[in-house]
Parts: structure tokens; sequence; C-alpha cells
């Protein structure tokens, strides 16, 4: 990324790219004929993107000024699409000082332009009064816009699209619950926006006069209470009428577990999301179409929204989701490979077996494995696993899998993560459910020694402490029936050609 495109696109940054909207602004941004360069801390979670060879990706973090230098070199527009929001009590902290760190590299390293996607804030609220989520939002946005590079802050309410924590959050309420008793949130006025919308205010922001530097409010064109969202969305997905009760002594944090437990979205991201539903969220101007004017039905109504996102995933095309991004303060550094971590203990739970079908067979049936596939083992353990780590304010079994076929690295699937696949011969998957301890499991296809393959099985543990090794020793009698019982059913199911195991 030396120098500027012959095409005159611009070369740009984007951080966040393993996000939900940094993994959709990358191959836009490729789209319109920029070059792009990614800031990750972990590059290979963009490995297996379809757009992965068409952009630079290096590694680094934006508390890092030294690699936040770095990754400048060269650039002419430089996106900021991280937040350290569940990072714990501390985030308003670090999110200060990345953003400072962001724009004093920008500044010197030249940079055109900053563009920067917040949270849209009621107008009548002091910034001390709003939610920590908000207020945060609120503060990187200023930090920005007094870096001394012009800066394109957006400020957005509700994102509607496949596989955003907002969609996910208004979709499972919807369809798990006729009946609802609701938080008083439900009845607050919010301007959703497509996140279609977002993407092309995003795109589009780069090309900004040098003289602008200031916030934009975006959203769609339609004003809605969170009820008549969910009413809505009934509507469009076919859905009776919901009962909907709103009571007021729901306080955010209780109702922040309610969403909890009845969607996909943990407790970290559901309370947050919560919180800021209290307040009024209404865009007070639309200038942003002065600089990125709105095509013909632009941009989007909520109804059309949320076709296009039931549209993608009933087609399985989501290509990013607010799960693509790790589950905060779950080490992802240590891999299962590495024998000695620090003289601590390794627990280990190995099942192996010859499998009378190819390696290719057994492979589709390891990488379809969770989601609606199930686990192949012991349905009702998985099953109260799933839900005890739920109760614990985990993430439990509900994320499911982005694609029913393929898995690529970084994908979340229910309570694990991809740390690393290899087509046809190893998935090795990182838990991200609570457990006092790191634990993985792997999965291998091999070509068998007569014909046919061999089915490799590991499930490995390093405990945490006294608690980890408690763990490990009070879980191990049932071993033999999950890890057993798994390795023979994926077999099975090898042989037969199948790729469902449902748990």
């Amino acid at each position: 990324m030396d120098s500027k495109d012959d095409t005159g696109g611009l070369r740009c940054l984007v951080t966040g790219a393993t996000g939900y909207i940094g993994g959709r602004l990358v191959p836009e941004l490729l789209d319109a004929g920029h070059r792009v360069r990614c800031l990750a801390r972990t590059p290979e979670k963009l490995r297996d993107h379809p757009w992965a060879g068409e952009a630079e990706v290096v590694k680094g973090d934006v508390t890092d000024a030294e690699s936040v230098r770095a990754a400048m070199r060269d650039v002419d527009v430089a996106y900021y699409l991280v937040h350290a929001l569940t990072s714990g009590s501390g985030f308003e902290r670090t999110d200060r000082e990345a953003a400072r760190i962001f724009g004093e590299q920008a500044r010197a390293a030249g940079i055109s332009r900053i563009v920067y996607l917040g949270g849209l804030t009621p107008a009548d609220v002091p910034e001390r009064d709003l939610s920590p989520h908000l207020r945060s939002r609120a503060e990187v946005g200023r930090i920005l816009l007094e870096s001394g590079v012009p800066a394109t802050v957006l400020r957005a309410a509700v994102i509607i699209g496949s596989g955003s924590a907002s969609f996910e959050m208004l979709r499972y309420l919807t369809e798990r619950l006729p009946v609802m008793v609701t938080p008083s949130w439900v009845s607050t006025r919010i301007q959703p926006i497509a996140v279609r919308d977002v993407l092309r205010y995003l795109v589009g922001s780069a090309h900004m006069p040098t003289e602008v530097n200031r916030t934009f409010d975006i959203g769609g064109p339609d004003v809605m209470t969170y009820r008549d969202m969910m009413q809505k969305y009934a509507q469009v997905a076919k859905l009776p009428h919901r009962l909907i009760l709103p009571v007021p002594m729901l306080s955010p944090g209780l109702s922040s577990h309610w969403v909890g437990l009845v969607t996909p979205v943990p407790a970290s991201i559901a309370r947050p999301l919560a919180e800021s539903l209290r307040y009024e969220v209404v865009c007070h101007e639309h200038d942003i179409a002065d600089h990125v004017p709105d095509g013909p039905g632009q941009p989007f109504s909520f109804d059309t929204a949320l076709s296009l996102a039931l549209q993608r995933i009933r087609e399985a095309r989501v290509t990013t989701r607010w799960s693509s991004a790790s589950t905060p303060g779950i080490p992802s550094d240590p891999l299962p490979t590495d024998p000695d971590w620090a003289g601590g203990s390794l627990y280990t739970d190995v099942r192996e077996l010859d499998v009378d079908a190819s390696p290719d067979a057994l492979w589709r049936v390891i990488e379809g494995i969770g989601g609606d596939n199930g686990w192949y083992s012991f349905p009702l353990a998985w099953a109260v696993r799933g839900w005890m780590d739920r109760l614990a304010g985990g993430v439990g079994l509900r994320r499911g899998r982005r694609d029913a076929q393929r898995l690529r690295v970084g994908d979340s699937l229910d309570f694990w993560r991809v740390e690393e696949i290899e087509p046809g011969r190893l998935l090795r998957l990182r838990a991200e459910m609570r457990l006092p301890g790191l634990a993985w499991l792997e999965m291998y296809a091999e070509q068998g020694k007569d014909g046919g393959s061999h089915y490799r099985q590991r499930a490995v543990f390093h405990p945490n402490g006294l608690l980890g090794h408690a763990y490990w020793w009070s879980v191990s009698p049932f071993h033999a029936v999950v890890f057993g019982g798994m390795a023979r059913n994926i077999a099975q199911a090898a042989v037969k050609g199948t790729a469902g195991g449902r748990a």
C-alpha cells in the first residue's frame, strides 16, 4: 500500500474487521475500488473470509500506539469500528485511551479522514446521565473530532440486518414469545436503520470534503417503538400477533438477564443494548444526504430491512454476525498444541476409531457439527450444559452456526469458537462457555491404513487453579458417554452418509 490507486481509489484502514460492521464494510470498500488494510489482534480470524485475498491484514491492537502507527502508514482514510463494551467495568477508560491513540497516530500519519460509527443519543439528556454504553460512544466520537484530523462521526440507533445483535434480540424475542411481559423500554421511540444504509454511508463518508468535521445522525424513514418493531417483525415473518405487556419494575439489569435467557445474545451484550433502549433515539437531522446522496427508496424502510434480513438468513448468506467477534475475557492466544503452560496441568480425553467411509465423507460430518445438526451425543447433557452456561451469563448453545455446511476460522459454533480449520483434515474448537480454565475440542479426519478413514477426537482442558482441577475430575466420569458417544455417532453418520446428529 505504497501509493494511491491509479483508478482513484483510496487507501483505507479498517479496524474491527472481525466484527459485525467491519466484516461487512471491507468487501464494500473493495467493490468501491478502494484498497483495504485491516488491523486485527488475531489476523487468523480473517483468513477464511471470501475477501481475504484482496485485503491486506496486519496484526495489532488499537490500544498499542506502535502497531497503530505501523498500520496507518500510507493510508488515506481510517475507519474506527471497535469498542471495549464487554471488556469489563473499565471499558470506558479503555475506549477513551484507544480513541486518543487512534487520533494522535492518525494526525502524525497525515491521515485525511477518520470515519467512526457511534450511537445515536437523545438531545435532551446530558452526556453524564447517559448509559455507560452511550456515554462512551459519545466520548469516543468527541475525542476523534478533536484529534486534529477531519472526522466523520455517524450516529445510529438500532441497526437492522441479518446477524446484528439488535436484530437477533428482536428476532428471538418475537419468535419465541407469543406472550411477553416486557420492560417499559418497549414503548420508547426509536429510529432503526438498515445495515445496508449504514454501510453505504460509511463507504461514502471516505470522500467528504476536508472542511467537514462533525457528527451525522443516520436512520431509516420510520420512527417506531420497540413494541412496534416486534409486531412488525411478526407480520413480516408471518407469525401471529404478539401480546406484549410492559412492566415498569423490570430494570435494565433484570431485563438484560431476561433477554439473555430467551435470546442467543449474552447478558454482557444485552445489558448495554437494553440500557440504551431507555432513551428516545430519533434523528434530529439528515445532513448526511448532502454528502452521501440517497437513491430511490433509500434509506430503506423498516419493512424492507426486515425482509432483506430474513431473506439472507433463509438463504444462509449471512456474511458476518454479532457473534463473529470473540467473547471478551476468554484467552485465545494459548493453543492445545502448546505442551507447557508455566508448568501447569493439561488434561486430555482422546478417542480414535477406524471408519468404513472415505475421509471426505467423515469430514463432511465433522464440518457440519453443531447448530441444528447437533453434537452427536447425549442431547440432554448438552442441553443442560447450555442452560447452565446461560444462567451463569455465558453464551449457551443458542448462537448456532453461521452456515449449515461450511465453517471458517473465527466462526461461533454454539458455545465454541472455530480456532483452526484445515479443510478435509482438522477442526479445532475453543470453548467459550463459562469454565474454570481453557478448553478445546479437536476432530481429525485421516486416511485409514487399510482403506476407509480414521477418526481422531481430542478434548483438551487446561485448569485454572484448584477449582479447574475439581471441575475436570467432577465431569470426567461422564466423558465415556459424552465424548465416547460422540466419536461413535460421528463415525456411524459418516458411514451412512448423513450429517445430522441433533443434540
